[in-house]
């Protein structure tokens, strides 16, 4: 996993939905920022990475949001 090229995605993802219009575009950019979010998580879990358990709390606030 290029994990930057996640970092990226994700920050793209919450950007759109930030400057979205529409309420369906906005909650399907925060669903895809999710869906990365959740990747990222397992990848930092399956190295043992500390930073996990931020994103597995932004994963869990994003579907809160939405």
């Amino acid at each position: 996993m290029d994990i930057n090229k996640e970092y990226a995605a994700h920050q793209d993802a919450l950007m759109r939905a930030d400057n979205s219009v529409c309420n369906d575009d906005r909650r399907a950019h925060l669903a895809r920022a999710s869906s990365i979010a959740g990747r990222i998580g397992a990848f930092q879990r399956e190295l043992g990475a500390a930073a996990a358990c931020a994103w597995s709390m932004a994963q869990v606030s994003a579907a809160v949001r939405a």
